[in-house]
């Protein structure tokens, strides 16, 4: 463990402690409800819930696949090993095994690992766009007499509003993305010469993630596929809400309502914490089921638990079997693919 995930271990377990000692008279929860809510969840839902997740692995893989063909020419099998044990890593490790993805794929293809930081960064930029996007379109369809219907509108405005940045960022980055470097370097760079420098590294990292889609119909792939992986992850959230059916609130949820936790689930992930973040997120989704979906507090946490465990623990099994096939150390490549990218940076 570097100094960096200690102090951040500190800050989570301290902020953790902090935040169960203020509230701890102010929350009434009954476990035995808590425990009865998932002792009668509907399995079914479940399962196709966890289906439908690992359907956005194979997508992802092909979508790699795609951004690598200007390259070399790779087999979205053949990447799909280094997806499972990537996310794995992941949701044992946190955020900061984020690289081990890139890392796995550039010993696998025989690219550099700077090559593959670059798809990842592009990824990212279209994940969040694709994400974007489906949020604002679903929000768009929200009836008008739901509660809280303002917050739905508000957020499918701020989604659209953030793709169309996305976009322009990415068109001026891709025409001119060494002057913007050098903007950033020049600006940033008077505050803090090493950020500066680390932001025109990521600006320029983007841009050749950028060039990575040499021709349209690459683009219009990618695109597809980016939506339809957000499309199906929407229902995954739907699916394990509607496992919920003995809580009305959370049984009878529309597509477009579950955008909003969605986006608390994703929120919650954006920082996350080796073990502590698991029950961070849990508490982002079950606060945004009780704020805006009325939820009883006991189901709204009983489905935090179980969207965790649906949307980022369930690949633990594959990512173990993967590694084991492929001799690969979870602990030791997330270490080192730390250690690779703060090299590249």
């Amino acid at each position: 463990m570097t100094k960096r995930n200690g102090i951040l271990w500190v800050v989570g377990v301290v902020g953790l402690a902090v935040l169960v000692y203020l509230f701890r008279s102010k929350v009434h929860f009954d476990w035995a409800m808590f425990w009865q809510q998932l002792r009668f969840v509907s399995m079914g839902h479940i399962v196709a819930a966890i289906a439908l997740i690992y359907a956005t692995y194979w997508i992802r893989a092909v979508r790699w696949a795609v951004f690598l063909s200007p390259t070399k020419k790779v087999s979205a099998v053949s990447l799909l090993g280094s997806q499972f044990i990537g996310f794995t890593a992941v949701a044992l490790f946190g955020r900061l095994a984020d690289l081990t993805r890139p890392y796995l794929v550039a010993r696998r293809v025989g690219l550099s690992l700077s090559s593959q930081v670059a798809v990842y960064t592009i990824e990212r930029m279209f994940d969040l766009g694709a994400a974007a996007v489906i949020f604002s379109c679903a929000l768009a369809f929200t009836p008008k007499d739901l509660p809280h219907h303002e917050v739905f509108v508000r957020s499918g405005v701020l989604s659209m509003a953030a793709t169309l940045a996305i976009a322009a960022f990415a068109g001026a980055i891709r025409l001119a993305g060494g002057a913007v470097a050098g903007f950033a370097r020049g600006t940033v760079g008077l505050l803090s010469k090493s950020a500066g420098e680390s932001i025109a590294t990521k600006i320029l990292g983007f841009r050749d993630g950028l060039h990575a889609l040499s021709s349209v119909r690459d683009f219009a792939v990618v695109v597809v596929l980016s939506l339809a992986m957000w499309g199906i992850i929407g229902l995954a959230y739907l699916e394990t809400a509607h496992a919920f059916r003995n809580t009305p609130e959370l049984g009878t949820l529309t597509f477009s309502r579950t955008m909003l936790l969605m986006a608390a689930s994703i929120g919650g992930s954006l920082l996350q914490l080796p073990i502590i973040g698991w029950f961070t997120q849990i508490a982002v989704t079950a606060t945004a089921m009780h704020t805006f979906y009325g939820a009883p507090i006991e189901a709204a946490t009983a489905c935090g638990a179980m969207l965790l465990a649906v949307t980022f623990l369930c690949i633990i099994p594959a990512g173990f079997i993967y590694s084991q096939l492929e001799h690969v150390s979870l602990k030791r490549v997330a270490q080192e693919s730390e250690a690779a990218g703060a090299a590249v940076e």
